[in-house]
């Protein structure tokens, strides 16, 4: 009578059964949870029929197994013709995940940048403890699905509440692409076939209002000030201000060329191609440049620096800077990526071009600016077809028709 065990150890089931009066045991990586035994019991009574049919394959049920020689050449007591299609081929054996994970990642890594390639070793290592002792063309949708499940029900690290649909769905697009490239090198259905990424709710941005603004740059510390006013006046990302060199400052012409980025202290490329632009600097960057210059432009190549003349640290800024100013303040505690959502409103609210903010931003298109935006498009920029109805009127009309004072005050 075989059973589902414990490893003393590991704390990971394992399956422990006679064969020919041999014992033996299939160690996996399942942890010892409800839901995990009674899949594998299911497992477990499968074999035991077989056995007692005298039709057992060891090889059918672990095929990746030392122990499946031992009874490769063992006639079976009885023989069980399966039913096939005569087209259908025989299913070659394949890696283990573990190995064929490996394999894709060094494959993949030359085209990840630093930070991807941390990430997604870190999603890797998770996947390959879960089905790595697995041949990737035994992994089903249904061990997908109970993957998928168990992650739902996992509590975020340092929070209370369980893992959002994003961080489960980052977790699980490795095992997507791993599966997918397996079933295409060595030819079985992928296991992924129909299963969609779980939907993510819409998060709007969050940024300061010009008076919110004001009050941060007239707190904050002297030599944060203009970084910060780089930032609210540009749209840069962060790894692009910190990145920034004076070699890519153009006084004459009062551009920022934006070419590199620093990601985890590396200088590396921009995000996307379409990253790589020109932003006109405006008189208040174009003097907080010009006070940067005097204090860091003899000493770094990087127009904002540390001590030691080297990039900032993002987090060390975060968290010691940023974050304390706003608690002060009284402000709703907001990532100051909502530095580069402020810049691309207060364009809006400007009436600037919707095709200048997204070049001055990094976007291709005005697509993304007008979806990320749009609550802010009707009101700061008069797209309620007021300013049409002004210029129609006072161009056809004999007598140009007054502006009411309130309405021209609630567009400004």
């Amino acid at each position: 009578m075989g059973s589902i065990r414990t490893h003393g150890q590991t704390g990971a089931l394992f399956f422990d059964f006679r064969v020919e009066g041999a014992r033996c045991r299939e160690y996996t990586t399942l942890p010892d949870t409800a839901a995990n035994k009674k899949k594998m019991e299911k497992v477990m009574k499968m074999i035991e029929a077989d056995i007692t049919a005298g039709i057992f394959d060891y090889r059918k049920y672990f095929p990746a197994s030392k122990n499946a020689a031992r009874f490769d050449a063992v006639p079976a007591v009885s023989v069980a013709v399966p039913i096939t299609a005569p087209d259908t081929p025989p299913v070659a054996p394949t890696p283990l995940f573990k190995d064929f994970a490996e394999t894709w990642y060094l494959e993949k890594e030359v085209e990840w940048r630093k930070s991807h390639r941390i990430t997604i070793r870190r999603e890797l290592d998770s996947l390959i403890s879960r089905f790595g002792e697995m041949a990737v063309g035994q992994i089903t949708k249904a061990d997908v699905l109970a993957y998928r499940a168990e992650l739902g029900k996992v509590t975020a690290r340092g929070k209370e509440t369980k893992l959002s649909a994003a961080r489960i769905n980052k977790m699980l697009n490795p095992l997507r692409q791993i599966l997918n490239e397996a079933a295409d090198r060595f030819n079985f259905p992928t296991p992924y076939q129909n299963i969609k990424q779980l939907r993510i709710k819409r998060t709007d941005v969050d940024p300061f209002s010009l008076e919110e603004v004001k009050s941060i740059l007239s707190t904050v510390r002297e030599d944060f000030r203009d970084y910060f006013t780089v930032r609210f006046f540009t749209g840069m990302r962060t790894g692009e201000v910190d990145g920034l060199k004076w070699k890519y400052i153009d006084f004459e012409r009062r551009l920022i060329l934006v070419r590199e980025t620093v990601v985890l202290g590396d200088e590396e490329y921009t995000k996307t191609d379409g990253s790589q632009r020109d932003i006109q600097m405006s008189q208040l960057v174009f003097d907080a440049l010009k006070r940067q210059h005097a204090a860091t432009g003899k000493h770094s190549d990087f127009v904002f620096c540390n001590r030691l003349h080297k990039p900032l640290d993002h987090k060390n800024v975060t968290n010691r800077v940023w974050y304390p100013l706003l608690r002060h303040l009284g402000l709703k505690k907001r990532r100051p990526y909502q530095c580069r959502h402020t810049a691309a409103t207060l364009w809006l609210a400007a009436g600037e071009a919707p095709e200048w903010i997204a070049r001055q931003l990094g976007h291709t298109t005005t697509e993304m600016l007008f979806r990320v935006y749009s609550r802010y498009v009707p009101n700061l920029t008069r797209r309620d077809g007021s300013a049409f109805e002004r210029l129609i009127t006072q161009s056809i009309a004999d007598t140009p028709l007054p502006v009411n004072p309130v309405e021209e005050t609630r567009h400004v």
